[in-house]
């Protein structure tokens, strides 16, 4: 059948084909004079929750892309992990400028376009995080090969030699010129990021709030499950980038490819960690577009519908003076329900695990098996994120499909957790030792221990090479051993050009009683033992595994927050959820577990004109234990105080079933006549 006409005309036409049951609904939603036809196309539940999975998506797509960039970011800005975890921490700032009164004074007003606004900014802030590599100059390494104007022609510079002084006493002489000063535009990043936080603050609170008002409650828990389904996957695109953009140098287009004598497993390594933003940013800015044409009221919920549509006579809208009276009562009604409390405090402690776990996974795997950071992006994409995906749609499935109340919700989420806790117990077992790095992590032989690294790396076998104690520049010796540099090596002589250059005549490779013949070095550290990548590999199945059954409890966590206060306190509640985690788990984790990481570390760069820059080495032994035993204790805490509100849950639903019973002991019997 062809229809014609505008939609308001077909309804009219056809008002008997509605049964009296929803006469009053379909008049409310389809016969108003002041509904547009634009309002009629998109009145659904189910395009809002499909715009709004756009948004998750290229939230997470951006969030997780720049977990991944840590490492990158860290080398590039020569900055420590501390103040890498100060611009991750950042995106957390910028959201709880705002979170509180957005998702209080947002759910008051139009919510579909104040989270298209916040969307909008999302997208502007991540752009602004990319701008620092249109400003800065090419990056720069130091390195025993460097290109001159002929392309075929290296000059050798850092081997034991006479020359090894004069080029010390230039770079010397250049920082006195100014020509080699760090670069501060990594507060441009955290800028930006702190932007993007600023515009996240609509999405959660009110979008899951606007989903809980006007789906059926048997649909809610599904719809949310589906919504972080589809964020979890913009989580494998994030870190699929992430691996592509780690692989491909920092300068492309800048510079060739042959001129670059790194290769993305050296730790100077830097990707192109800023075409990720780029490319995320612009989709983020698309992703905004459709909410602005989307309504203020959705119908699936006639009683809900009603409710944000009233009758003209009766219409009242509230103003910015009245909704602010309301806040303080309705803030201290929150903060005085003692099991919303408990769960505040249990997730706070759970997220600050999180947080570590999500910003320095990456890192953590590139340090302890050796691995690339596009390598290990990619494989924690494909391995890790799909079951999560996975135990997110579950998770919702399972709520719709057992109709789990509030207790039973509770009690599924502390078991995925208890559960998870288990699985990561192995992860203690799996890891690999430092690579053998002479001074560093060996003595030099003939030493006994190494007691001072800046003492150690020089020693009688290169002692009257002249070499500079900033200098990182890796060779391989034929002994198996590392050296941090040619010169530190004792290598006089070198063969080749580029990436294929070798060192002879290393006499720190000869005093391990190699032969002078087998005493050469090459570009690089010396590869790990073969049992690492296993270990790698049975690293990465644990921990999917682990996600999977952790995000099983994801849905019922969220529907918790909403179900243990009143209804007009929804969106209050996550957003006060949302900020509290973000003051007291994400800003800071990231930067008190940095400043951990950082006392791991056993070998500095330093940076040209002096000061430290980023870590070059760190003792893998130490820096698993902080980083699976910090987590695990924060979880096991949080589980506990978990089970107190579960049990204060509980307590709540036996008073409530007693006292309903007794008011119906107490209403009166009628009997019929006779």
């Amino acid at each position: 059948m062809t229809v014609k006409g505008s939609p308001e005309e077909f309804f009219e036409s056809r008002p008997m084909e509605y049964s009296d049951s929803n006469k009053k609904t379909s008049q409310a939603k389809c016969c108003s004079p002041s509904l547009k036809a634009r309002d009629i196309i998109f009145d659904h539940i189910h395009i809002f929750i499909g715009v709004l999975a756009f948004c998750y998506f290229s939230k997470s797509l951006t969030g997780t892309y720049t977990k991944s960039t840590i490492t990158q970011i860290e080398r590039r800005f020569e900055i420590p992990s501390s103040t890498v975890g100060i611009i991750d921490g950042s995106f957390e700032m910028g959201n709880l400028l705002v979170i509180t009164v957005v998702s209080y004074f947002g759910a008051k007003f139009h919510r579909p376009k104040i989270i298209g606004a916040g969307v909008l900014l999302m997208g502007i802030g991540t752009l602004i995080m990319a701008l620092p590599h249109f400003i800065m100059d090419r990056y720069k390494y130091d390195t025993v090969a460097a290109h001159t104007n002929d392309a075929d022609n290296f000059t050798v510079r850092s081997t034991c030699s006479s020359d090894t002084q004069n080029t010390v006493q230039q770079l010397v002489s250049g920082c006195q010129n100014g020509e080699e000063e760090s670069s501060p535009t990594w507060v441009i990043v955290l800028l930006g990021n702190i932007i993007r936080g600023i515009g996240e603050a609509s999405i959660g609170p009110l979008g899951i709030s606007f989903i809980d008002d006007y789906a059926h409650p048997e649909h809610s828990a599904f719809y949310i499950g589906c919504l972080h389904t589809l964020g979890v996957v913009g989580s494998i695109f994030g870190y699929s980038l992430g691996s592509l953009c780690a692989i491909i140098y920092v300068d492309i287009g800048s510079i060739s490819r042959e001129s670059v004598t790194i290769t993305p497993q050296d730790t100077r390594w830097v990707g192109a960690w800023w075409l990720g933003y780029v490319v995320s940013g612009l989709l983020t800015l698309l992703a905004a577009l459709p909410l602005w044409f989307l309504p203020r009221a959705l119908a699936e919920n006639p009683q809900t519908y009603e409710l944000d549509n009233p009758s003209k006579q009766h219409k009242h809208t509230p103003s910015i003076t009245e909704i602010a009276k309301d806040f303080g009562p309705s803030l201290k009604r929150l903060l005085t329900n003692k099991i919303y409390l408990l769960y505040l405090v249990s997730n706070v402690l759970a997220f600050n695990a999180v947080a570590i776990l999500i910003t320095y996974t990456p890192k953590y795997l590139e340090q302890q098996f050796g691995q690339s950071a596009s390598k290990t992006n990619f494989l924690i994409g494909v391995t890790s994120i799909p079951p999560a995906a996975l135990g997110m749609f579950l998770s919702g499935w399972i709520m719709k499909r057992f109709k789990l109340d509030l207790l039973g919700s509770a009690r599924m989420s502390f078991f995925t957790a208890i559960a998870t806790l288990f699985l990561t117990i192995p992860c203690f077992a799996l890891s690999c030792e430092n690579t053998d790095i002479a001074g560093v992590t060996v003595p030099y032989q003939g030493s006994v221990e190494v007691q001072n690294i800046s003492s150690d790396v020089l020693t009688s076998c290169n002692a009257d090479c002249g070499c500079p104690d900033f200098q990182w520049d890796p060779v391989c010796g034929q002994n198996g051993v590392t050296y941090i540099s040619p010169c530190h090596a004792g290598c006089s002589s070198t063969r080749g050009t580029g990436q294929n250059m070798t060192f002879h005549h290393c006499t720190c490779v000869q005093s391990w009683g190699m032969s002078a013949g087998n005493s050469s070095a090459v570009l690089g550290q010396c590869s790990r033992e073969s049992r690492c990548t296993i270990m790698f590999y049975i690293y990465l199945a644990l921990q999917s595994f682990a996600f999977f059954v952790y995000c099983l409890g994801a849905v019922p966590y969220f529907i918790i927050s909403l179900r243990i206060v009143d209804p007009e306190l929804k969106s209050l509640s996550m957003g006060m959820l949302l900020l509290v985690l973000r003051v007291l788990g994400g800003i800071p984790a990231p930067i008190y577990f940095g400043a951990l990481i950082d006392s791991t570390c056993l070998k500095w760069g330093y940076k040209k004109c002096g000061g430290r820059g980023a870590c070059r080495m760190y003792a893998t032994e130490t820096f698993r234990f902080l980083f699976l035993g910090l987590v695990n204790c924060l979880r096991l805490l949080g589980y506990i105080l978990l089970w107190v509100a579960i049990t204060q849950i509980n307590r709540k639903v036996q008073n409530d079933k007693r006292k309903s019973k007794d008011i119906e002991l107490q209403k009166p019997v009628l009997y019929g006549p006779g």
